[in-house]
């Protein structure tokens, strides 16, 4: 057998001619015969097959990218001079440095003895261009490549064993172990490069910061008697007013006026001074050209909303039954659809026609209480102060009526039936909701009284009023007797039943209840002036309601407020 033929066990006859073939060698068999006898050594290929490259992802020493989770099969490697075989699967990976920054350089150590710098250049020469190699007489040797991609192809050789043709000599074989290297070179490459890439990143900035910067303001003449005269002509003509004033501005702030030129700084501050007329016409137009887009709006508003109106009339009517029964079951829901699309824009349009009007009532209001109140607010608080005594009359007569009819119910029930009747209670339930509203009417009376007559003329009619109310209050309040008289109520306004109402929703949440600063700190998210204090007084005015319980043990001991009102309304 010659030294070119390479004698081996194989498994697969096919699978060995391929692996071959991909690495460019003639495939052999056992015996050393040709398996392929049409091969071409020139191509590197059988003949009639497109070549290709060798060091391509799942064709050549280097195997395609593959997922983490799928472990890398390593085949025998042959080259023209050497073998090589792949390590044990079983064994754990060969261990590596950590990649220096810009590594271009790697460690081969386990080369044979007898290798030499043609070799090495066979083998890693695959991964990529070699730079450079450095060998030493100890069996080991440094590769710089020309990329770092190639680094990643030449560490995948790591744990392979090489042997130099077919010799079995301890001369002519090794394990390789191939590992990252720490090289001046590549340091110094990868920090010029980096330097270049910062310099790129700055000029990228600046030039988008000079994009995004506004443009510099021109510069200012220096001022002299040529340039007062244009400045004042530029002054007095409306389109270069803008500029000529900024110019005047910085004259006054460097400091250029003197006795000399005095008469010429005060015609120019004259002239600038006359264009506040025109500034003021030109705001007027502008307002009333706002005022009349806003009439327009409205106007145009208004006529879209009508004819949204008459659409959705038409929706309806086609919903009504004599005609809604002749429609398909498609049709019925299309014209269901039609019909909420109208309702929810003409809604939309209201909403906004709506929200103008109340803009403007807000504006004639902030106008009207800027001006001094004149002879119609005057008669229109006195006829709603004799609008609202017709009524207060007109409420007293009722009371009166029912009281009456109240107290003939009684001495017939104490005649005939011990036992109030429902329709008793209905009276006199009616006979306090009344009471109510007088009272409250008599409040209103007297807030538009005092509004209405602020003066000292009016006053002995206040006063009247006053004591008409409070008479009818008592006189009610007398002629109901000791057995209409309730007890006086824990909950002393309305702000404190809404209070109760927040508190036991909140602990009616909390099964095991809380502490007073845990529902104060909830409360003072609704509104910041409530104080624990008050709400402490409030919780204990309501036994049935809200209960205080203490738990823990020792310095752990806490109070803690329960919602009881399930309970406490069976003991009321």
């Amino acid at each position: 057998m010659d030294s070119n033929s390479i004698t081996m066990p194989m498994s697969d006859p096919n699978a060995w001619a391929t692996a071959m073939n991909n690495l460019g060698m003639p495939p052999m068999g056992i015996t050393g015969q040709p398996l392929m006898p049409d091969f071409d050594p020139s191509l590197g290929m059988m003949a009639g097959i497109t070549p290709m490259n060798p060091m391509m992802p799942g064709l050549g020493m280097v195997p395609a990218a593959l997922s983490q989770d799928v472990p890398v099969v390593k085949e025998i490697i042959h080259c023209k001079s050497c073998t090589l075989f792949p390590p044990n699967p079983n064994l754990p990976p060969p261990a590596t440095r950590d990649r220096p920054p810009g590594c271009k350089t790697v460690f081969v150590g386990g080369l044979p003895e007898n290798a030499t710098e043609q070799l090495i250049m066979e083998v890693f020469g695959q991964c990529g261009d070699i730079t450079a190699i450095r060998k030493s007489k100890k069996n080991f040797c440094h590769i710089r490549f020309a990329e770092e991609p190639t680094v990643d192809k030449a560490l995948f050789l790591s744990g392979y064993r090489i042997r130099l043709g077919s010799s079995t000599d301890k001369k002519d074989t090794g394990r390789l172990h191939v590992d990252f290297a720490q090289a001046r070179d590549d340091l110094y490459e990868w920090e010029c490069r980096q330097r270049m890439l910062a310099r790129e990143e700055r000029h990228r900035r600046k030039m988008e910061e000079d994009r995004l910067r506004p443009p510099s303001p021109p510069p200012i003449v220096h001022y002299s008697e040529h340039e007062c005269g244009q400045l004042g002509d530029k002054i007095k003509d409306d389109g270069k007013f803008h500029e000529a004033v900024r110019v005047l501005l910085t004259w006054l702030e460097r400091g250029e006026v003197n006795r000399r030129n005095a008469n010429n700084f005060y015609s120019m501050i004259q002239s600038s001074n006359s264009h506040i007329r025109r500034l003021m016409s030109e705001k007027s137009q502008h307002e009333k050209e706002m005022e009349e887009a806003k009439d327009k709006f409205k106007t145009a508003l208004a006529g879209i909303l009508a004819q949204f109106e008459q659409i959705v009339s038409v929706f309806q009517a086609a919903s009504k039954q004599k005609a809604w029964d002749h429609f398909s079951k498609a049709q019925r829901k299309n014209l269901d659809m039609w019909r909420k699309q109208a309702e929810e824009i003409r809604n939309m349009h209201n909403e906004q026609l709506m929200g103008i009007r109340r803009e403007e009532e807000m504006e004639m209001s902030d106008d009207d209480m800027e001006d001094a109140p004149d002879s119609k607010d005057s008669e229109d608080s006195v006829s709603q102060a004799e609008a609202l005594k017709e009524e207060n009359d007109s409420l007293r007569c009722q009371l009166d009526a029912y009281r009456n009819e109240v107290e003939l119910l009684k001495q017939e029930q104490g005649k005939n039936q011990p036992i109030r009747s429902e329709e008793d209670n209905t009276h006199s339930q009616q006979l306090s909701f009344l009471q109510q509203a007088l009272q409250g009417m008599q409040k209103v009376m007297l807030i538009v009284y005092t509004e209405a007559y602020r003066d000292t003329i009016f006053q002995p009619s206040v006063h009247q009023w006053e004591a008409t109310a409070s008479t009818v209050v008592s006189c009610s309040q007398e002629k109901e007797g000791p057995t209409e008289r309730n007890p006086p109520s824990p909950v002393h306004s309305e702000r404190e039943a809404l209070l109760v109402g927040i508190i036991s929703t909140f602990l009616h949440v909390h099964p095991f209840g809380a502490s007073i600063e845990y529902i104060c700190s909830y409360l003072q998210r609704l509104d910041t002036k409530i104080n624990p204090t008050e709400v402490e007084s409030l919780l204990s005015r309501l036994p049935c309601t809200f209960r205080q319980e203490l738990t823990g043990v020792g310095a752990s001991l806490e109070k803690r407020w329960n919602f009881c009102g399930f309970q406490g309304i069976k003991s009321t």
